[in-house]
């Protein structure tokens, strides 16, 4: 996945993980059809890589802070 940084229409990692949870939620409390429930799955796994690509970005930042020689420790 790209950096959603420069994707325009990507959220923010708050913003994504915040409907992730409503995603989640609309989920377990059932009573929708099944193409509504399966555009929900897929709308949770988009948001779920945005959200991890946030993540992977915030720990290569964090990597690099720390090892600024280009040492990440193993």
């Amino acid at each position: 996945m790209t950096d959603p940084r420069t994707e325009e229409a990507a959220p923010g990692y708050e913003q994504a993980r915040a409907e992730l949870a409503e995603v989640v939620q609309r989920l377990e409390t059932g009573g929708l059809s099944l193409e509504e429930s399966l555009a929900l799955w897929e709308r949770g796994e988009r948001l779920a890589d945005v959200c991890q690509a946030w993540l992977d970005g915030a720990r290569r930042r964090l990597d690099a802070a720390l090892h600024p020689d280009g040492d990440a420790g193993g």
